[in-house]
């Protein structure tokens, strides 16, 4: 015969349990304070909420889809020439937000391709100067904008020795292209 099993409580002291109400903060156009009112509590609202909290981070892991990643390869924020060789070297986590990767990704292609080499001190931190944020920038297009593989972007970069010059022509042209687009909303 076996025993039933027993839940063992533990009681550490009173707390007072008071009930909080959700904070809405709402403002009028006429006013420019906003004014605080208090909500009723809903049970419901606080099930959506966790539920949309859990959306939120499911997507946070793993691989992002191409769908994602064709999104964000147009947001990647170097800044023009003249600002970007104004400082030596730049940090692992500058150059990862410049371009919205991992760090771990960054350092990733480092080791696959040949061009890019960051310098490194004696702890091991590496710092990229601005020649090889504008190798990165290609490495990226390659990989990210025109759907390379690591390796067709590896056979590429050696077969075409004016890879660069092509590639500066084409953000130049893009560059035009986004002028004119501007002059044409403006009109």
């Amino acid at each position: 015969m076996t025993k039933g099993l027993t839940q063992i409580t533990f009681d550490f002291g009173a707390v007072e349990e008071t009930e909080q109400k959700p904070v809405v903060i709402t403002s009028t156009v006429k006013e420019e304070v906003p004014t605080i009112e208090l909500a009723e509590p809903e049970i419901p609202v606080l099930s959506t909420i966790v539920l949309e909290e859990k959306k939120a981070t499911a997507g946070k892991r793993g691989r992002r889809s191409l769908k994602d990643i064709a999104v964000n390869a147009d947001l990647v924020h170097v800044p023009e020439d003249d600002i970007l060789f104004k400082k030596q070297y730049y940090s692992i986590g500058e150059v990862a937000a410049m371009f919205r990767e991992n760090q771990s990704l960054i350092r990733y292609w480092e080791t696959e391709f040949d061009i890019l080499q960051p310098r490194k001190n004696r702890k091991g931190d590496r710092f990229f100067r601005p020649v090889d944020i504008k190798n990165l920038v290609m490495i990226y297009d390659l990989l990210r904008r025109r759907k390379f593989t690591i390796e067709g972007a590896k056979d590429y970069l050696k077969g075409n020795k004016r890879a660069e010059e092509k590639f500066a022509m084409i953000q130049s042209l893009q560059k035009i292209k986004g002028f004119l687009m501007e002059l044409k909303a403006n009109l």
